[in-house]
């Protein structure tokens, strides 16, 4: 049992059927299920842009996480802090919200983060990518 924290494209992913990553996703979660699962406030409120826009509000969204469940982990001063030292170490390799999650897990102590991101640098933690068919 461990601490995963998740970038906001798995969730996307898992909700959303129609996603190259869909599956991935899925699995990924079913796997870490014996783990605390968290995901950065900074990731939430990305995952609530596209449910927002469509009118549907965040409930389908919080719902999904209050089932498996997923913790939504507030920013600090601190972790956004050490994002902003992720982002300028890493320039344009690291956009600022996927630092978020970066900086989230190591505050956090993280086992791993997942995402579905291939494009990520190196970084001081163990990165899990979900890599969809044909990638």
């Amino acid at each position: 049992m461990g601490l995963t924290a998740l970038d906001a494209g798995v969730v996307i992913a898992v909700l959303d059927a129609s996603d190259a990553h869909h599956e991935l996703a899925r699995a990924a979660l079913r796997d870490a299920a014996a783990d605390t699962l968290v995901l950065p406030a900074s990731a939430y409120a990305e995952i609530l842009v596209a449910p927002v826009r469509r009118g549907d509000g965040p409930h389908v969204v919080d719902a999904f996480l209050d089932a498996v469940p997923i913790i939504v982990h507030e920013a600090t001063r601190d972790t956004a802090r050490r994002a902003a030292e992720l982002r300028a170490a890493h320039g344009n390799r690291l956009r600022l919200p996927d630092a978020l999650v970066v900086a989230t897990a190591i505050a956090l102590d993280a086992d791993r983060v997942i995402t579905t991101d291939s494009h990520w640098p190196s970084l001081p933690i163990a990165v899990t990518v979900l890599e969809s068919p044909g990638a």
